[in-house]
């Protein structure tokens, strides 16, 4: 039975604070239908997630064991995220920093991350009402809700067509741009299956709502402006919006191909095997072994031809590279050689010493695994606060080979390649926590994708000097500040369920200010305006703190986009 308390758990609260200081802050109309559309979003995924929890256990898909389902949260990240950035270049459009085309580019991708999160929200709606094998919801079966659902859906495009149809009076612009919206929803919707089909128990739906919202969005991108390339004469019939801001940096363009080709790689990898028949299983010993040789030998070659022949290529088409891709890398970091191979020494130095250090201290302690890699997030603070104040565009590039090298060697332990598979997955378990499972580990992707995102993000115009450290702020210390102090001193607990305590919560919002007043005269002295309110920053500070003590989702993802949007508005 739902009972008014569990409507309003302290997760859906806190995400409730961060959607209301977001709509709270539009101020300028240009961003209206934005923030409308944005709050019947809300409304529409906090009515799917108590619906979708009120089936308790009869659940169609195997979402990651002890994790509420965080539909409401996922729905609302990534768009309230863009709502944030919209707002932040509507008050450089009004000085005249940024040109009317930028605004218009995130306006679009706005509206397709939006409309992404909907669709897969519609579609949990079907799945759940229209499964026949488990017991129906009254939720799901009166009728008001229906009509709920469908007066959401019709609102949320007419909010859609009236934001376009004010700033174009073209019929096939604005055609062609409902059709390329549309398309991110259903790639979405497809995508959010295969995710949870494909690695079953490793992300609740709020965890895999937000990765293949941020998946569609990034890809399409690369998507349009190749077909742009590729047909130029489209751009003269209303694609030309959805190129708009689509053509970035070159460091920008190798990270977003670099990418695509390792993801591509292992369906390469798959089609030869099949083809080549070495799916086969000998019980010779002699035999098998020889099979695992041949499988590593075509891993590493179908690798290697993606990376070095087909992702080059095509960011030479893209971006018109006056040299190879990789070569324009090599000059970039021996262009200061003295400053970025100092910064690559001292990072392998950190790294070195403390992967030796902690990989000893994971086998002989009896310390909490989750408590030991907090450790982890000290370092990232070590490593990339001095290369994010003194080389900014080199830390960028570097998060994308980090990023690179991770992937690999994720795809290696999964597909136990040959002689890495088995090393690497023993020495990842040795920092895996219940979070992670046998078949999918994340926790080092979300570390380094939540401190590289808001430092990526903050790309172009940026008004607040303390964004781009969003990431290493909330996880390197907020929420090591938070687990620490929490697991020696904590008693008041936040809920009788959870871990998280009032004292540690206070820590880690304690230690964020703190950092924050340390590093705004160090950056005022490289050049930067301080031109963050201290009451918006302890909003931000304060609401980024409350959500990790209360949520259940995997909070290095979450934690700092909620902090960087805060700190944007």
């Amino acid at each position: 039975m739902i009972t008014p308390s569990s409507l309003l758990n302290g997760e859906r609260t806190v995400v409730l604070l961060f959607v209301s200081t977001i709509l709270y802050s539009v101020t300028n109309v240009l961003v209206v239908y934005e923030a409308l559309g944005f709050c019947l979003l809300a409304v529409f995924a906090l009515f799917v997630e108590i619906s979708v929890e009120s089936y308790g256990s009869t659940n169609p898909f195997k979402t990651r064991p002890g994790a509420s389902s965080g539909i409401f949260l996922g729905a609302v990240t990534l768009p309230g995220l863009a709502v944030s950035r919209l707002i932040q270049l509507s008050r450089a459009l009004s000085v005249n920093e940024v040109r009317p085309e930028d605004v218009e580019f995130l306006r679009l991708q706005y509206w397709a991350t939006s409309t992404s999160c909907l669709c897969v929200l519609v579609f949990l709606c079907f799945i759940f009402r229209h499964d026949s094998n488990k017991p129906k919801s009254a939720s799901f079966n009166s009728g008001w809700h229906t009509k709920f659902c469908i007066s959401s859906i019709a609102l949320f495009a007419a909010l859609c067509c009236l934001s376009f149809a004010a700033k174009s009076s073209s019929g096939r612009y604005m055609a062609l741009t409902l059709f390329w919206i549309v398309f991110h929803g259903l790639a979405a919707v497809k995508f959010f299956q295969h995710v949870l089909n494909t690695f079953p128990a490793c992300a609740s739906f709020g965890e895999a709502l937000l990765v293949t919202t941020g998946f569609v969005v990034y890809f399409g991108d690369m998507f349009a402006f190749t077909i742009a390339k590729i047909s130029k004469h489209l751009v003269s019939y209303g694609l030309r919006s959805i190129t708009y801001g689509a053509k970035g940096s070159e460091i920008s363009t190798i990270i977003q191909g670099m990418l695509l080709g390792l993801l591509l790689s292992p369906m390469l990898f798959k089609f030869i095997l099949k083809k080549s028949e070495f799916y086969m299983i000998s019980t010779n010993s002699e035999v098998r072994g020889h099979h695992e040789r041949k499988r590593s030998i075509i891993f590493y070659g179908s690798l290697a031809f993606i990376l070095l022949g087909i992702v080059p290529f095509w960011m030479q088409f893209v971006q018109d590279f006056p040299v190879h891709p990789f070569l324009w890398v090599l000059n970039f970091v021996f262009s200061e050689p003295h400053k970025r191979l100092s910064l690559c020494a001292y990072w392998v130095a950190v790294i070195f010493v403390s992967v030796l250090r902690f990989y000893n201290i994971s086998k002989n302690s009896k310390i909490e695994r989750i408590l030991l890699r907090k450790y982890y997030h000290l370092v990232a603070v070590l490593m990339f606060v001095p290369a994010l104040i003194f080389q900014p565009a080199f830390l960028n590039l570097a998060f994308g080979a980090a990023l690179g090298v991770f992937l690999v060697l994720e795809i290696i332990r999964v597909w136990r390649i040959w002689p890495l598979g088995s090393i690497v997955h023993q020495f990842m378990n040795a920092f895996t926590d219940h979070r992670d499972s046998d078949l999918l580990i994340v926790s080092h992707f979300s570390l380094l994708l939540g401190c590289a995102l808001p430092i990526w993000m903050s790309s172009g115009f940026n008004d607040r000097p303390l964004a781009p450290f969003a990431g290493i702020l909330s996880l390197g210390i907020g929420d090591t500040m938070a687990s620490m102090v929490g697991y020696k001193y904590g008693v008041l607990r936040w809920s009788k369920t959870g871990k998280k305590t009032v004292e540690g919560t206070a820590a880690g919002i304690t230690s964020v200010l703190a950092a924050c007043s340390a590093l705004l005269p160090l950056l005022a002295a490289t050049g930067h305006m301080f031109t963050q309110h201290w009451l918006s920053l302890l909003l931000a500070v304060t609401v980024s703190g409350l959500l990790e003590a209360y949520t259940a989702q995997l909070d290095n993802a979450f934690i700092p986009l909620v902090f960087y949007s805060l700190l944007c508005l």
